[in-house]
């Protein structure tokens, strides 16, 4: 129905998270619409994302330097570390501008439907960093859902027996959401709520 071009940018685009063959459709257009400098500046920034960005070889959140500026940030207290599940969540985390520690994120967590278990995720990199010394607390602050519980009990599990305080933060969040998606102050008060597993 379409030129073969556009049909395969439609198609490339619904394969986007959240990203139906209607909206495909749209962006697709809108595209087609754009300035050819428009388009190039886009098609040279997702051609740049994908060759510069990695992972920071010490919490894991996305960079494009190594360490990250968290992970290399002088007034961060390194005393402190933040589980996350997503890059995402750091994100949301730092939007409360209440947290001043580290992070580390797990990429993901457990869900043995999914075939997804600890080894799959960045633990043995958490136990690493904490086994290090100079960490006295490590907040887990996974989503409040199935999986997100089920790795915040297994983390504190192996974590306890280090002799660090384990704290989880607070069920301000409604169960089922992600961190992403909640509001600063929703973060913040779960974030002062958290308490010790």
């Amino acid at each position: 129905m379409y030129a073969e071009p556009l049909a395969r940018l439609i198609e490339e685009l619904s394969k986007m998270p959240t990203v139906g063959p209607k909206t495909a459709q749209r962006l697709a257009f809108h595209i087609l619409r754009m300035a050819p400098e428009d388009a190039a500046k886009l098609s040279q920034a997702i051609l740049d994302a994908k060759a510069k960005i990695r992972y920071c070889s010490i919490c894991f959140h996305i960079t494009d330097v190594d360490p990250c500026a968290i992970c290399s940030g002088p007034t961060r207290t390194q005393r402190t570390i933040c589980v996350v599940e997503d890059p995402r969540d750091v994100l949301a985390m730092e939007r409360t501008r209440e947290y001043r520690g580290l992070y580390h994120v797990l990429h993901g967590a457990i869900s043995p439907l999914d075939g997804i278990g600890p080894d799959e995720l960045k633990i043995a990199e958490l136990l690493r960093r904490v086994g290090a010394g100079g960490v006295d607390e490590v907040i887990i602050a996974t989503n409040p859902r199935v999986e997100g519980e089920a790795t915040a009990i297994y983390l504190a599990k192996i974590l306890k027996p280090l002799g660090l305080k384990v704290t989880r933060i607070a069920h301000g969040l409604p169960v089922g959401a992600d961190l992403e998606y909640a509001d600063e102050v929703t973060l913040a008060k779960a974030l002062e709520g958290r308490r010790e597993m």
